[in-house]
């Protein structure tokens, strides 16, 4: 226990390192703040920016508050954004909660809640396109918080986060919220120089130790074992010699089990139990492999089997509960597999929750779902959705609809749901921690193929066990399958940070709107400060360097070179260029035998009985007469008669060159050739064909063998006139030389890499330039009226979205047809499908056929520019549009497009931003009453009452 003066010490250094604005802050909170936390603060307070990079959990989101609370403070504003509308919805009613509705606001495209008030909550997206707009809500902002800012490596969005810190005023604070990622310092150096004054601080410690451990049949194993710790059985012994005999007799047995990994700077032992679990795996696939394949032993031929049969998801919860390790979040990479769990636990009979809890369960859930129809909540499957939520179990994935997943979010963080099966994107920042985290298996269908999972996947996953201030430690929980290798874990476990990549690049509708606001120089310069283009920049710097060592080590090689005689570099010169002629030659040589293989195949397929042909090598060779073509086979094998009365079948390989007939012969009707007179009269009549001629064919082609290459010659006979030809020392010398080239050419490699990095984002933006120029939205620093309509156009698409506006594609449909041929531009499909997908006939399948063949226009246009930003409309959602837009019901809807709740409900949102940005971006009267028409035809039903997607 502490003295009384380390105790009064350590509280002199926490009150050293706060003030009593960050006092008074920490008293709306029922805890102490870290070091970091207070540091981060203080920095705020004294006027800079900040940069935290904090395990999941840590409480970092403390210091986005705190500029909250200075903002409020000081009377002045502060924009809260978040990469995802359901975090901004979850942080707007924390906020709330403590300073009241009418300080707090809401804008995420979907909702806007009290705009203007001083603390506004908003995706990244929203803040990104005020700042192109020049919003009046940017009035009176001092402070910006970005959450998650470790989203801007996302290859989709972004690139947003990197637009937003660079058009931020240069009076704005910001605050950066990161998970732990291995290069915070890069990516706060890159903030130094783009926002000014930033203070990065890291902190790597979890408020909540995670203790890692793998499941193996319905027993839970710890993965890591303290160094002095043997798990093995020991052999009794009654006397020290023996207890050292059997350990060394353990060790020369299981020499491998020793085997420890570093984690956070501390060695571990991976647990030995675990290592024999594997090698025992190992022999039973080995096993049936040799069984299976007994002539054969590769390894690897059969897929990995196991001993252990792997635990149902009742039994792996139900160990759980026994071991006090709920509530749990199991992460189970599919939706299906999700609701699968689900119900495998409900009909297993597990129970999770007193009747007590169950009935506060219900009761909520059916105040939250009192606006949702009956009809539609029939078809939403809420009967058997509440009856796995009474037991304490759920599912969370993007399928289900919004206003269900707000509720499980909502009920588990009241401890009242206990088990929860979900994908990954409940990792992406929604408040929902527990005490355990299950991981079912360690790679996941990328949509492509299965990928094993990162380290940074695995931390993020895991970084939501332990509950902080309710858990003394969280668990993370691997569960065995065939082929698991507890080294592979380990190394997941033991890799902390991952790290932070730009996914920057510039669009079409960033171009029009920074050439508009500051010119296409301006422009440039900023599209250079990027993130992207400071690591690129970062990487050429080493880069240079190598670049610099090798041009300094060729001129070593060069003189190590030289020669009394004359210029050694000149006579090396000739002899590479004669060793690249002959291999030239012999590739061409090689190639020009392939092809003549090929053709010589076709040829013979070709032919026809009564063909003469001449054989050009073998035992066989000379002129023959083709009596049957032989094309039963696979390959062709045609049965000839030789002059020499011979009769045989031939095939490619009689032939180094393709074979062409050389005349006809009539083939007699009475012909056999098992007759020797037969053969012997038509090979009589073939020698009296061929003497009717006067000569044999032609076959060979002219020029194929004419000799040696006259490049070839000439360059030997400078190489033998060379004066170094001559040097006692010209085999050293060609070696120093050779080295030379070689090294020359890796320098070559090196220095277009090198050119390749520099000014990358500035090239890229060139060439949208370009696109947009041939368009004429943009000519030199002026954006055209065309120009100013797609600068409001924010979506992957956003060129065909405008060029179908200016070039009236749309005019003249009604809102329905309007829903269902924008919706081509908002969904795309998780997966491939050759399918054509069905659409309405008549006016939207004319519309939606002029829309793509505009979109191979543009696409022809990019091609030329060399970008390809324009993906192909996706028809796959036209239907269910159109459907739901004139007013079908959900349950036929659902039905039809096979498509889960959540989806739909996602896709129609964004079918509704998606025409309000038409609405707002058209300067067709007509176009623009009916795009406002056709979303609030989809505005309806579950897509108008569901809080957020």
């Amino acid at each position: 226990m502490s003295s009384h003066s380390e105790r009064y010490a350590a509280f002199r250094r926490r009150q050293a390192a706060s003030s009593p604005a960050i006092e008074t802050f920490q008293g709306l909170y029922g805890f102490e703040f870290d070091p970091f936390q207070v540091k981060a603060c203080r920095v705020l307070e004294n006027g800079h920016g900040v940069l935290v990079a904090a395990p999941t959990g840590s409480g970092k989101t403390v210091v986005g508050e705190f500029a909250v609370h200075l903002a409020l403070s000081e009377g002045t504003k502060c924009f809260y954004t978040t990469p995802i509308k359901a975090l901004s919805n979850q942080k707007y009613n924390d906020l709330v909660k403590r300073y009241g509705a009418d300080q707090v606001g809401l804008l995420t495209g979907d909702n806007s809640v009290n705009g203007e008030a001083p603390v506004v909550v908003m995706t990244t997206e929203v803040l990104r396109n005020m700042l192109y707009e020049g919003s009046s809500t940017l009035g009176g902002l001092a402070y910006v918080v970005m959450d998650e800012v470790h989203y801007l490596a996302d290859r989709f969005r972004g690139a947003v986060w990197e637009e937003v810190i660079i058009h931020l005023p240069e009076s704005v604070r910001m605050v950066a919220l990161s998970a732990t990622v291995s290069n915070a310092e890069e990516f706060g150096e890159w903030l130094q120089q783009v926002r000014g004054d930033t203070t990065v601080i890291v902190d790597e410690k979890r408020p909540v130790p995670l203790w890692q451990h793998v499941m193996v049949g319905n027993r839970v194993h710890d993965l890591f074992v303290d160094m002095e710790e043997d798990t093995g059985q020991e052999e009794e012994s009654d006397s020290d010699e023996g207890r050292r005999k059997s350990k060394r007799k353990r060790e020369r047995r299981r020499p491998q089990q020793h085997r420890e990994i570093e984690v956070g700077g501390q060695k571990l032992r991976i647990n030995p139990t675990l290592i024999r679990f594997a090698e025992e795996d190992s022999r039973v696939t080995q096993l049936a492999n040799r069984r299976r394949h007994p002539q054969s032993r590769a390894r690897g031929n059969v897929r990995p089997r196991s001993r252990f049969t792997p635990p149902t998801r009742p039994s792996i919860i139900e160990e759980l509960d026994d071991d006090g390790l709920l509530p749990a979040i199991t992460f189970i990479f599919s939706r299906a597999g999700c609701d699968d769990a689900v119900r495998q636990c409900v009909a297993s009979g597990l129970v999770l929750t007193s009747p007590e809890e169950a009935a506060e369960i219900r009761e909520y859930a059916e105040t939250r779902c009192a606006d949702i129809p009956p009809a539609d909540l029939a078809v939403l499957g809420f009967d058997q959705w509440l009856r796995a939520l009474e037991a304490g179990i759920s599912s969370h994935h993007a399928g289900m609809l919004p206003t269900f997943k707000e509720i499980v979010e909502h009920l588990f963080s009241r401890g009242l749901i206990r088990a929860v099966f979900a994908t990954e994107t409940l990792a992406l920042g929604i408040n929902m921690p527990a005490r355990t985290v299950v991981i079912e298996k360690l790679d996941k269908w990328n949509g492509e193929a299965h990928v094993q999972l990162t380290p940074g996947e695995y931390t993020q996953l895991t970084g939501r066990a332990g509950r902080r201030g309710i858990d003394v430690e969280g668990h993370a929980v691997v569960v065995w399958q065939a082929g698991t290798d507890p080294e592979a874990v380990a190394s997941l476990a033991g890799t902390r940070t991952y790290p932070l990549n730009s996914s920057f690049q510039p669009s079409y509708n960033m171009a029009v709107n920074l050439v508009g606001q500051v010119g296409r120089r301006r422009s440039r310069t900023m599209l250079e400060e990027s993130f992207a283009q400071f690591q690129a920049d970062r990487a050429v710097v080493g880069l240079v360097k190598q670049l610099r060592k090798h041009e300094e080590a060729l001129d070593g090689y060069a003189k190590a070179a030289e020669c009394h005689l004359g210029d050694f570099m000149e006579y090396a010169s000739l002899r590479r260029a004669l060793s690249d002629r002959e291999s030239m030659l012999s590739r061409n040589r090689s190639a020009q035998r392939r092809d003549d293989a090929l053709e010589s195949l076709e040829s013979l397929e070709k032919l026809r009985p009564g063909d003469i042909i001449r054989i050009p090598s073998g035992r066989f060779s000379g002129h023959a007469v083709v009596l049957d073509p032989g094309l039963r086979h696979d390959l062709p094998a045609p049965l000839v008669l030789t002059v020499d009365k011979q009769v045989k079948r031939i095939n490619a390989s009689d032939f180094t060159v393709p074979v062409h007939p050389s005349g006809r012969l009539r083939i007699p009707k009475s012909f056999s050739a098992k007759s020797p007179r037969s053969r012997q009269d038509l090979a009589s009549t073939l020698r009296n064909k061929l003497k009717e001629r006067g000569t044999d064919p032609v076959y060979e082609r002219g020029g194929r063998d004419a000799g040696e290459d006259a490049e070839v010659l000439r360059l030997r006979t400078e190489l033998r006139e060379h004066p170094c030809h001559g040097c006692a020392d010209r085999e050293d010398h060609a070696r120093w030389a050779e080295r030379y080239f070689r090294l020359s050419r890796e320098t070559e490699s090196l220095r277009r890499r090198v050119e390749g990095r520099s000014h990358v984002i500035s090239r890229t933006f060139d060439r949208v330039c370009g696109v947009l120029e041939d368009l004429e939205y943009l000519s030199g620093d002026s954006v055209s009226d065309d120009g100013g309509r797609l600068a409001k156009i924010y979506s992957e698409l956003d060129l065909l979205v405008a060029e179908c506006l200016r070039r009236g594609v749309w005019k003249g449909l009604n809102p329905v047809e309007l829903s269902a041929v924008v919706a081509s531009l908002v969904y795309e499909a998780r997966r491939n499908d050759d399918a054509y997908p069905r659409v309405p006939s008549g006016t939207i399948e004319e519309t939606l056929a002029e829309m793509l063949r505009l979109w191979g226009e543009l696409n022809e246009v990019e091609s030329r520019h060399r970008v390809t930003f324009l993906r192909q409309p996706d028809l796959g959602f036209v239907w269910t549009a159109h459907r739901w837009a004139r007013g079908d019901r959900l349950d036929d809807i659902l039905r039809q497009a096979d498509m889960p709740a959540g989806d739909f409900v996602r896709t129609a949102k964004m079918l509704v931003d998606m025409l309000s940005q038409v609405a707002g971006a058209t300067g067709d009267p007509e176009v623009r009453s009916t795009a406002r028409k056709a979303a609030d035809l989809v505005r309806r039903g579950v897509v108008a009452y569901s809080s957020f997607n």
